[in-house]
């Protein structure tokens, strides 16, 4: 599940979540169905706004399987965006939320008005 919209993004947000036994019983249609039928409409109302990446981790880490890298144009989407996400069962019940980390790229760079490391 990716959406591609182009903005700057004000901040990134990292969730790093696991599957609930409940989802692994889903067949993989399944598991696809609830995907676009409840968590695809809410990105969808998000275009511009908010932007979704998902990373499977369950290869590497039995602690999380996934981790949902979100960024956000601004704090009001974001928040808004969470708050439909969290009316679903996609939050908690379908992937368990472990930890929420929110970072801005480069901030050290822009807070001493510096150009970014790159390669």
């Amino acid at each position: 599940m990716t959406q591609q919209s182009s903005f700057e993004p004000m901040f990134t947000v990292f969730f790093l979540v696991k599957t609930s036994p409940e989802w692994l019983a889903f067949s993989f249609d399944e598991r696809l169905k609830h995907a676009r039928g409840t968590f695809q409409p809410i990105l969808e109302q998000f275009t511009g706004r908010v932007r979704l990446n998902w990373y499977d981790t369950e290869f590497y880490t039995a602690t999380i399987t996934d981790v949902w890298m979100l960024e956000a144009q601004d704090h009001h989407s974001y928040q808004l965006f969470c708050e439909k996400l969290r009316e679903t069962p996609f939050w908690d019940r379908y992937f368990l939320i472990k930890e929420i980390f929110v970072g801005e790229r480069n901030a050290w760079a822009k807070n001493y008005d510096v150009e970014a490391l790159a390669s």
